[in-house]
């Protein structure tokens, strides 16, 4: 019998190479997505040819009663989850003062107030699952001037991680930190910046969307205790 497996996300990036690993792995896929839905609907059929199930829901994850109202739906279609990653996340860089009290919620709704209410509204579903969370080195020690509301809104997810592995005996929950990530948006930001951020942490090259996937399934194959947080740097040639 086939997993099934939820992520945030998966339109771009590594939600979408999660998503492809898992269906490789023989997980049925459970996404999220919020305006690309063309982009979705390429995935659908590049995971149904795997030969696994692929389901797909718009999601605002700014908006509480869109996320209560999904999670309602989910438990009236599946009677288990196997795998939830959060995944989806949001950025709004700026300057201090040009920060707004909208923008520093907004970041903190979606990567931080959304995985919580989701695995408050799913956890039944997920006894003797796991729980992924995508958080980032900059909830750590890689923080930049310019995104203090995503990198509080990561060592939260950090420290939400930690505080449900003492709340769940039965579901496992990780968090992956990863550096800077050859996604899209990265590709398409000033790449001067870019090269004087990664000097400035010390990362020697981008880490890979399917890397990040990759570490999804070695964690979920492994023993790690729950609560543990796996760091990913770049600060090496090769993973």
């Amino acid at each position: 019998m086939k997993k099934n497996a939820l992520i945030t996300g998966c339109a771009f990036g590594i939600g979408r190479e999660i998503a492809l690993e898992l269906a490789r792995d023989g997980y049925n896929i459970i996404a999220t997505f919020n305006t690309s839905l063309d982009e979705i609907k390429i995935l659908k059929s590049k995971v149904e040819n795997i030969g696994v199930k692929f389901d797909y829901y718009k999601l605002d994850l700014r908006q509480e009663d869109e996320i209560n109202s999904f999670c309602n739906e989910i438990k009236s279609r599946y009677t288990k989850l196997d795998l939830l990653i959060n995944n989806a996340a949001k950025s709004l860089d700026n300057d201090f003062m040009l920060k707004t009290k909208e923008e520093f919620m907004e970041v903190l709704e979606v990567n931080l107030v959304a995985p919580f209410l989701l695995i408050q509204g799913l956890y039944k579903l997920l006894d003797g699952g796991v729980i992924i969370n995508i958080s980032s080195t900059d909830g750590i020690n890689t923080y930049s001037r310019y995104n203090m509301d995503y990198s509080a809104s990561k060592a939260g997810l950090i420290n939400l991680t930690k505080s449900l592995s003492l709340e769940f005996d039965n579901i496992k929950v990780y968090a992956i930190c990863p550096n800077w990530v050859n996604s899209g948006l990265v590709k398409k930001m000033n790449q001067d910046y870019l090269y004087e951020e990664l000097k400035r942490i010390g990362q020697l090259r981008l880490i890979e969307p399917y890397e990040v996937a990759q570490k999804v399934i070695e964690i979920i194959e492994s023993e790690l205790p729950s609560g543990s947080i796996v760091v990913m740097e770049g600060k090496n040639d090769k993973y």
